[in-house]
């Protein structure tokens, strides 16, 4: 039996994505990408003027996210409504079983990376976020592109370093968030943050009951005195939680009692969990650049 995709999560590039992208993809793919580019200057006009720089870079740098997410809407609207040849293959390789879908983890083992997979294809929309000169469009095979699925904290904490500059520890401040945020990050200049809240982290979290956090939070990096303080403090003021038990130890146990009441089948626990973290982190202070 099948493993279901995480969210965000690369699809295999079978046999049959292989062939209907060459069926219906590699001849318009110039078109493809010249109509994602038009599409691309729509989001940038609409875009550009209203958002902030990110940790003192100007539009598009850093912006990767909401760059990607805009152009797929104006895409997916764009399918809907506009008969065009590029329009028309899409919606014949649709119908006959291709795969279109966001995706999210490493690229090239250098930074975190937003972007769409088309069948065999890796399509980046926002491929001059960290480099401004770059093309704004990329198309490659997937499976010659450098992009994986982020494997857990460790694989998370090597791109986080390098990508970010951050120092990166286990969650041993917070243990009642620990085995869905097992991890601790502090940029130059930042607040220690925990992570990660994206969708995909925390289901990659929760699909194996925590394991994954357990072991992190049991060998992984150990914060300094101040970190724990900084963010216990923050826990305390912003959540409500009287004094608690911290450490290790701490953090590894309430991964053991998270297990064994299964809540990470619960998709209540799930989503208060977040929300504790959208409180924790909702005074504006410096953080780590968002994946490009």
């Amino acid at each position: 039996m099948a493993v279901p995709l995480l969210p965000q999560q690369p699809a295999p590039v079978t046999r049959r994505q292989v062939a209907l992208t060459a069926r219906h993809l590699r001849p318009i793919q110039g078109q493809l990408s010249a109509l994602l580019l038009a599409l691309r200057r729509e989001t940038d006009a609409a875009l550009g003027p209203r958002l902030r720089p990110v940790s003192g870079k100007s539009y598009p740098l850093g912006r990767c996210q909401p760059i990607t997410e805009d152009v797929v809407a104006r895409f997916r609207g764009r399918l809907a409504r506009v008969d065009g040849p590029v329009e028309r293959a899409i919606r014949r390789f649709l119908a006959e079983g291709g795969v279109i879908r966001p995706i999210w983890g490493a690229l090239r083992g250098l930074y975190f990376q937003n972007a769409l997979q088309v069948g065999g294809l890796y399509v980046d929309v926002a491929n001059d976020t960290v480099t401004v000169t770059k093309p704004k469009i990329e198309i490659l095979p997937l499976p010659e592109s450098g992009f994986e699925a982020i494997r857990g904290p460790e694989h998370f904490a090597e791109i986080a370093e390098r990508y970010w500059g951050a120092r990166v520890f286990a969650n041993h401040a917070l243990p009642a968030l620990a085995p869905i945020l097992p991890i601790v990050s502090v940029v130059p200049g930042g607040e220690a943050r925990l992570q990660s809240a994206s969708d995909y982290m925390i289901d990659l979290f929760r699909r194996d009951g925590f394991a994954l956090s357990e072991a992190w939070l049991a060998g992984g990096p150990v914060p300094p005195p101040e970190i724990v303080a900084e963010l216990e403090a923050r826990g305390r003021q912003v959540l409500g939680s009287g004094p608690v038990a911290t450490g290790a130890a701490a953090a590894v146990a309430a991964c053991r009692q998270a297990r064994a009441a299964e809540v990470h089948r619960d998709e209540g626990w799930r989503d208060a969990r977040v929300m504790d973290y959208l409180r924790l982190h909702a005074s504006g202070q410096p953080a780590a650049p968002p994946p490009r």
